[in-house]
């Protein structure tokens, strides 16, 4: 680390120089870039500023992490205006601090949800949920708490997916958790590496930290079966290991709530201590108003409930430093649908929209690629892969070609989002795509 500029030296003839540039009208600065360097920019959020700049008229966007439908515009759930329309003649509604857990109705709503209503979990009272600001703010919540608490050897790491969301390796590196990967998509096969990572889930210390992704994992779109989740747990068990699930597509995977919930629901089955990573921006579309919860499941026995006590004592006191208080709005909307039977119902039928058009969406690139190349099955992966990212084995050299000549965006491991295509695109991108493919085979 660079060591910082004490008043001793700085020498009068240094304080006569900054004397100056003050006479002069300037102000100096002590940062300077020995000390905060120029960071480099975030390659999503640059993504998606060439792609705004971008005045090309057929350009377009598979880069954007978020639900578009087949206009290409921002889909505002049905339900969700349902709600907001009881909120607005709420005359009770006010803009008072929440609690620092949240909103009750909303955090006990969600635990059900992911947990099930028939949780014994939940039954033996040893489940603890705040809100946070939403999946990212409940990873962070749980990386900070694993960091200070979770009884491990201070170098021994988090092992997450090969590739992960990449948000993941700057919050666990901003709790001070070590991180390290576990093999997970195989190039060759375009689907899941699960020898490597049994393997290595099997060859980790014993006690080690496991982040995985409940379903429709980001950014490969590639998930475990169920035999193989299996499998995954008893490797765990047999290590004592600790999982933290991260679930950001419930419901917007395979357009089935209890489907998407499978994973995490059977680990608690098997009697794993655990924490969850829960988001509601993706499922519910709201996006902007960072609704999520933290969700921590401790382990059978008569200490259980004043275990729980103890982990919600140390994260209320972690939440109250960092936010306080989180935001009400999201959660109120959320709430008002887990809560009411009809407005549930509706709720469902809205992710069979969104997932239905994202799986017609696969179906028909690879339809469109598989046409092109005139080879049946070569584009399988499309729609093997499941939830809104697919990985679609493209290189970066690649990818910024399609990007150059066609006005194709997507990131440069070759993720594409599919609810970037439409009916209009569909055609267009898969030439893009079989084009660039042909030409630098």
């Amino acid at each position: 680390m660079p060591q910082s500029h004490s008043s001793e030296a700085i020498t009068p003839l240094t304080r006569l120089s900054i004397i100056e540039a003050h006479m002069d009208g300037c102000n100096p600065t002590v940062f300077h870039a020995d000390h905060v360097p120029q960071a480099p920019e975030d390659p999503l959020f640059g993504l998606m500023a060439a792609y705004r700049k971008d005045d090309f008229e057929k350009k377009v966007d598979l880069g954007i992490g978020a639900y578009r439908d087949n206009d290409a515009k921002p889909w505002v759930l049905p339900v969700v205006k349902q709600a907001d329309e009881i909120l607005r003649k709420d005359p009770n509604l006010n803009h008072e601090y929440l609690p620092i857990a949240g909103l009750a109705d909303f955090t006990s709503a969600a635990q059900k949800l992911i947990l099930g209503a028939d949780s014994p979990a939940m039954k033996e009272k040893r489940v603890v949920s705040f809100q946070t600001i939403s999946g990212t703010g409940a990873v962070h919540l749980g990386g900070l708490f694993l960091s200070r608490f979770y009884p491990r050897p201070s170098n021994q790491p988090i092992y997450f997916s090969s590739p992960t969301w990449a948000n993941h390796n700057q919050i666990f590196a901003n709790v001070h958790l070590p991180i390290k990967p576990y093999p997970y998509f195989s190039p060759q096969t375009k689907g899941l590496d699960f020898d490597g990572m049994r393997s290595t889930i099997e060859n980790a210390p014993e006690g080690s930290i496991m982040l995985l992704h409940a379903c429709a994992h980001n950014p490969t779109g590639v998930d475990p079966t169920r035999d193989q989740w299996k499998e995954i747990a008893k490797v765990m068990r047999a290590k004592n290991h600790f999982p933290f699930f991260d679930t950001a597509y419930q419901g917007f995977a395979s357009g089935n709530l209890e489907n998407d919930a499978w994973a995490i629901r059977y680990f608690v089955s098997q009697g794993f201590e655990l924490c969850i990573a829960q988001s509601f921006a993706k499922n519910f579309g709201l996006y902007g108003e960072r609704a999520g919860a933290f969700h921590f499941v401790t382990g059978a026995g008569p200490d259980a409930q004043n275990t729980i006590g103890r982990i919600s004592s140390q994260l209320a006191i972690l939440q109250r430093s960092e936010i306080s208080n989180p935001p009400a709005y999201g959660a109120r909307i959320a709430s008002l649908v887990l809560n009411d039977p009809a407005l549930f119902k509706e709720w469902e039928a809205n992710l069979r929209t969104m997932a239905g058009r994202i799986i017609d969406m696969r179906k028909a690139l690879r339809s469109k690629l598989e046409e092109l190349n005139g080879k049946e099955g070569s584009w399988k992966h499309i729609t093997d892969q499941i939830g809104m990212f697919s990985f679609t084995g493209l290189t970066e050299k690649q990818v910024l070609k399609i990007r150059e000549d066609a006005h194709v965006y997507m990131t440069k491991n070759g993720r594409i989002s599919m609810a970037g295509l439409n009916t209009v695109n569909v055609e267009y991108t898969a030439k893009a795509i079989d084009k660039v493919v042909r030409e630098t085979q």
